[in-house]
């Protein structure tokens, strides 16, 4: 909770601003500025004061409890669980208004896995992480689709960029972009030695049509090659499957999961939107100079997220310190208390950062 010293400043400023606004000597894009500036603070102050006075009322009751028979005195102390359940309440409203969290929370996702240090192996590990996240996906009732994908023999991905579609999906799996790495007896070592491979996860909120940012189709170019991994049924006979490059960052996305150049063409695009919306975000926040918020900043270039050590079924998550004896049920998506332990750490985070403001 905020110290004294933080409301009666709240307060200054919701006088001035008043005062401010009934003048009328003020720029219209000030005035739009200001009043939701007020908005908000006064929002914040009317949930501050609900909460003082719901602290009045509890100490109240406290005292009716102290000083009435056997049978009242359960009726007061139930008034009063029922109160502090609403104070509660309150003080959790309040702290969402003074530190609110990522506004892209709510969005759907692209994740890309892509095989790092160790080879075949590192492959392998990539499509064991596919799975693992489609099947977190699935329990958490989101839908999953493949956009792009690059197999190898051993029907281990090269990358992969899945399509996490449903509600608050980015909240959750933002945490997982940077290094994950893995530590096994791999099926192709004979001699029965632990490897350690790598591989990275990017994580993209998919962004709505009033997000996008402009993008001048000069600054692209579009190749189309025969969508498949390694053979099999999955290749196609036709060049359906289409590689974008915006050339003023360098982004190369590609998409060959639909059997239409036109909507792998149209699937590449809001792909590259997410990446570029995401990128602009990381250079404003370097330009604010600040800290890491998110995925936005250092998040995508995380040294190490996890690591995955299978001969001592263990997995422990380097960012919050936790480690759990439980690899095999977390392989099959069981991620909840890895990604609840995330959220926590980003609410304790979020209130280091100064107050919020409109």
């Amino acid at each position: 909770m905020a110290d004294q010293d933080r409301w009666d400043k709240i307060k200054a400023r919701i006088e001035a601003l008043t005062q401010l606004l009934l003048g009328s000597s003020i720029d219209p894009r000030d005035r739009h500025r200001q009043q939701k500036e007020l908005s908000y603070l006064n929002s914040l102050f009317s949930k501050h004061q609900e909460i003082n006075q719901i602290d009045t009322v509890i100490a109240q009751a406290q005292v009716e409890v102290e000083q009435a028979d056997e049978e009242m005195r359960e009726l007061y102390a139930e008034e009063v669980s029922s109160l502090e359940n609403r104070k509660k309440a309150l003080f959790s409203e309040l702290d969402a208004l003074m530190y609110p969290p990522d506004e892209m929370d709510t969005h759907s996702v692209y994740l890309e896995i892509r095989a790092g240090a160790g080879g075949k192996e590192a492959a392998l590990f990539a499509a064991d992480l596919a799975k693992m996240y489609t099947n977190y996906a699935m329990k958490r009732g989101w839908n999953v689709s493949l956009v792009d994908f690059h197999e190898t023999d051993l029907k281990g991905y090269k990358e992969v960029t899945l399509s996490i579609e449903g509600k608050r999906v980015y909240g959750a799996l933002k945490f997982e972009s940077g290094t994950h790495r893995v530590q096994r007896v791999p099926e192709t070592e004979t001699a029965g030695r632990i490897h350690t491979s790598t591989a990275t996860v990017a994580v993209f909120p998919i962004v709505s049509q009033q997000e996008e940012i402009a993008i001048d189709p000069q600054d692209l170019r579009i190749d189309v090659f025969r969508a498949g991994g390694a053979g099999g049924q999955h290749v196609n006979k036709t060049e359906s499957a289409v590689r974008i490059t915006h050339i003023p960052s360098g982004v190369v996305v590609s998409c060959q999961d639909e059997r239409s150049q036109h909507k792998n063409k149209a699937k590449a695009m809001k792909v590259l939107q997410s990446r570029l919306v995401v990128a602009q975000r990381e250079q404003e926040a370097a330009k604010r100079g600040a800290q890491r918020k998110e995925m936005v900043g250092s998040g995508m270039r995380a040294e190490k997220v996890r690591t995955y050590n299978y001969p001592q079924n263990r997995v422990s998550d380097h960012q919050v310190g936790l480690t759990l004896k439980k690899l095999d049920v977390v392989m099959t998506g069981e991620l909840d208390e890895i990604i609840e332990a995330l959220q926590t750490k980003e609410q304790e985070d979020r209130r280091k950062e100064p107050l919020y403001m409109p």
